[in-house]
């Protein structure tokens, strides 16, 4: 079997530029890890070459197996303390008006990791209050009183990837529970936060259930919501069943701003933090 060939719409002139080795260098520099490099984003010499970068703490391994994702998974590592310290000054550095804070799933962890983002929420708005912050956070196992030490600090956006439509969840990311992830949205809306999820498409889903589950993450008043292809990274992964057209990614813009989502970010090449200083309230 082999990797399904890109249609035109896919495919990316990829290069580098000064101020995207700038952006390397400087996460090097501090230790930084970046979903951008480590979930092999095709769009990030674009952020790069723009002065963004979407932050992945709590190191670079994932001690969950989701069939889609290219993040390393296995024994993560210790919890680096200088973290939040060293990610604020790259959000000064950078000049950053929007940080997004993400990270790989700690299961291992007794508070699933919830404690480092808090940290780095209090340090970034330390050194740079002008900045506004969206988290991307998993799922904690559902836990509220893990949700809440994150959002007591109240982020400017809170983010929860459904990643796909509840009928793949088995097959595609057997150790998550689109229920649960659900009432991670539910829960933050209920403290009166923003929120904000993404889904992939390609995976074999059928337009009834992105309609369906578009309209479920309406019944929790999830605010803004981001659509983008599945790309393959391997053999290894999950398969790719289609590249979804731009007509279509369109179309389920449409029905999705026709459902009562604020902010929809629908095409080929969005990601949940692709132009996220745009895509909020």
């Amino acid at each position: 079997m082999k990797l399904k060939r890109k249609p035109e719409w896919m495919k990316l002139k990829v290069q580098g530029s000064k101020s995207a080795a700038g952006v390397r260098h400087l996460l090097d520099d501090l230790h930084l890890n970046t979903v951008c490099t480590h979930a092999n984003c095709p769009n990030r010499m674009e952020c790069y070459e723009r002065g963004t970068a979407t932050f992945m703490i709590l190191g670079s391994i994932c001690t969950r197996n989701c069939r889609f994702c290219d993040v390393t998974h296995g024994r993560p590592d210790a919890v680096n303390e200088e973290e939040p310290k060293n990610l604020a000054k790259a959000v000064e550095r950078l000049k950053l008006k929007h940080a997004v804070i993400t990270s790989v799933d700690r299961d291992d962890l007794e508070d699933g990791g919830a404690t480092q983002f808090k940290n780095v929420i209090k340090e970034i708005r330390a050194l740079t209050p002008e900045v506004t912050v969206e988290v991307l956070i998993p799922d904690l196992k559902g836990k509220k009183e893990l949700m809440d030490i994150i959002f007591d600090e109240r982020p400017d956006v809170l983010n929860h990837n459904i990643e796909v439509v509840p009928e793949l969840y088995k097959d595609i990311m057997p150790g998550s529970k689109f229920e649960r992830s659900l009432s991670v949205l539910e829960y933050a809306k209920e403290k009166g936060l923003v929120t904000k999820t993404g889904i992939m498409v390609g995976l074999g889903e059928t337009e009834e259930q992105m309609v369906n589950t578009f309209k479920r993450l309406r019944e929790v008043d999830c605010n803004m919501l981001t659509i983008g292809q599945y790309l393959q990274p391997s053999l290894e992964h999950a398969q790719l069943k289609e590249y979804v057209t731009p007509e279509q990614f369109k179309k389920y813009e449409d029905i999705a701003y026709e459902l009562g989502f604020a902010k929809v970010a629908s095409g080929p090449f969005v990601r949940s933090s692709y132009h996220a200083e745009a895509i909020k309230l």
